[in-house]
Order: structure tokens, then sequence, then C-alpha cells
């Protein structure tokens, strides 16, 4: 998407896919995590984590490093915040928010010019100074689809993209499957509900916690990576910009359900996608500025409202979540 291009439908949708693709990743990991009772508040810094880890590997080693590196970062920070939640049984809200500062401030760090330049060509000598001195890196690179990208409106939103964004939508649909049509998912679900009951029923409500965590995490990490070599692919300081904690506010909104995300996740996507239009318009110069605060407006707003019991109860939210779980109790 060229943020100078004609306002149309087909634009609209193209730039709420590309933008929304960022928050569907992360959103998608997240709904996994917390279905299992485990609330990922770090959730920010593994997508600044992968986005980092994606710049240095992609300038050493080409994109699909670069993307399997962020994966793992992501859920390798994701290991450790199962660690202090499940395990140590700690709060998970100061857990998370710790490793959010951490995230954010390693993953600034370790791509600072000099210091990244250096572990890049640690990494692969070959790579030019220069090249590991610039603060981009190449651009995924689209893959379309004939035939179907030639569609009117929707073809080179949904099928003229790169291959992140159409994993993201396979691996909805399989989270989906795998959430309410299985016998793992019923385990996932009910260690979020009642993790007490889902033990005596023979559940390893630690396996599973750890594994959604993890999982989660590694897609946060994709999320992060996606960022920087799909959609901005310059890199500058908190290149995160908050999304991490935008995505933790669409799980509330699409009620713990992947499908339910994917509409949430393009509709915030096209908000962000709209701000570099509005100027085309002619509506003011704060207009773009006000655009920009929504998606933070009213992820504090859905914070807020869900932070109330009777309301957490009414749109869906594992009974479980947050709290810790120990055998002994």
């Amino acid at each position: 998407m060229v943020v100078g291009e004609v306002l149309t439908i087909e634009a609209a949708i193209t730039g709420a896919v590309t933008a929304g693709t960022i928050y569907l990743l992360a959103a998608t990991g997240e709904v996994l995590t917390e279905r299992s009772g485990i609330l990922n508040l770090g959730l920010e810094g593994i997508m600044m984590m992968g986005a980092s880890a994606s710049f240095i590997f992609t300038l050493s080693f080409g994109h699909l490093i670069g993307i399997l590196a962020s994966m793992i970062v992501g859920a390798l920070m994701s290991l450790l915040l199962a660690f202090f939640a499940v395990s140590l049984r700690l709060n998970q809200v100061v857990t998370g928010l710790a490793l959010t500062m951490f995230g954010t401030g390693l993953g600034g760090f370790i791509c600072s010019p000099e210091i990244r330049a250096s572990i890049v060509r640690a990494f692969n000598p070959e790579v030019p100074e220069e090249v590991a001195l610039l603060n981009q890196a190449p651009r995924l690179p689209d893959l379309p689809i004939p035939i179907l990208r030639d569609i009117p409106v929707i073809g080179k939103a949904f099928f003229n993209q790169n291959a992140v964004v159409y994993t993201s939508l396979i691996l909805v649909f399989i989270l989906w499957l795998l959430l309410f049509k299985t016998k793992w998912g019923l385990s996932i679900r009910s260690v979020g509900e009642n993790p007490a009951m889902a033990d005596a029923l023979g559940v390893n409500v630690y396996r599973i916690r750890y594994l959604s965590t993890i999982l989660g995490g590694a897609l946060g990490g994709l999320a992060g990576a996606y960022l920087f070599l799909g959609y901005q692919p310059f890199w500058v300081e908190q290149i995160t910009r908050g999304r991490g904690f935008i995505a933790l506010a669409l799980v509330i909104l699409a009620a713990w359900n992947p499908l339910r995300a994917i509409l949430v996740a393009y509709l915030f996507g096209g908000i962000e996608a709209f701000q570099y239009r509005v100027p085309l318009l002619g509506l003011g110069a704060q207009t773009p500025q006000f655009v920009l605060m929504l998606p933070y407006a009213i992820t504090i707003l859905t914070l807020i409202i869900s932070s109330f019991g009777k309301v957490r109860r009414r749109i869906g939210a594992p009974a479980a979540l947050g709290t810790p779980y120990s055998r002994e109790e």
C-alpha cells in the first residue's frame, strides 16, 4: 500500500488488511494464551523483540531466518513469562509489564545502528558495514495469486499480499478449529475456566498453560516481524508504538474468538491506515492525530469496562484468567 494512493474502497480495504495483520497475529496468539487462563501483558515487549530479531537476522541471513528468529524469540520470552506465572505463581500483571519493559528496552538497544551493525557482521561478515548501519531491511515480497488478485474491490487486499498475510488468515482458522472442534481445545478452555476441575479430570494444567503461552508468544513475535518487514520496513525507536496493548483490547472486543478477531483487527488496521489518507481529504491539520488517537482511546475504554467482574462474565472472559493455580490450594 502506498500512502499517497488514490482514495477508493479498494485502497481502504487493502490498507485495513495490510495494517490489520499486525493486530490479527498478536491478538490470535493472545486469544490462545488467555483461553488457558494466562494474561500476557508482555505482548508489547514480545512484539518489539520480534521486530528486533527479524531486523538483525534478515540482514544477516534473509527473510525466512528473520521470521523464524522472531517467532523463537517470542516463544522464549513467553516461556519466561510462563515460568513466572505458572511455576512460581507470581502476579501476572506485574510479570507481564516487567516483560514489556525488558523487551522494549533490549529490543531498542540491540537495534541501535552501531550495536546492530556489530551483531549482523558477527553473524555474517559478508554483509557490508554500510548496509548493516542502515535503518531498513528488504521488504517482504508480495505473492500475488493469479486470477483471484483481479477480483474487483477485494482482490488486491486479500490476494496480492505477502506470505505472512496469507499465513495469518490460515492460522486464525486453524486456531478456531483447535479451540472449538478438538479435544485439546476443550482442555485449553477448561483450564481457563476451572483449572481445578480440569486437573481432577486428568488434564495437565501446567503443560496446557505452558504450551498455550509459548505458542501465543511465537505469534506475538511473528506480529513484530511482520510490523517491520511487511508493513514498515524502516526502523524507528519504539516501533511497536503500543500496538501490543491494542491487541490485548482486541482480544476482549473479539470475545476471545479467533474468527471475530479478524473483523476487529481489520477495523483497527483500517483506522491506522486511514490516518495517512486524512490529509488528502482536507479535513484539517489536527485530524490525523485525532484518528491516530482513536485506537488507544478505545483500548483504554475497553480495558476499563472489562475490569468489572459482571462485564467480564457477560463478554465471555475465561473465569480463571490471570489466576495462578496450585494443586495444593
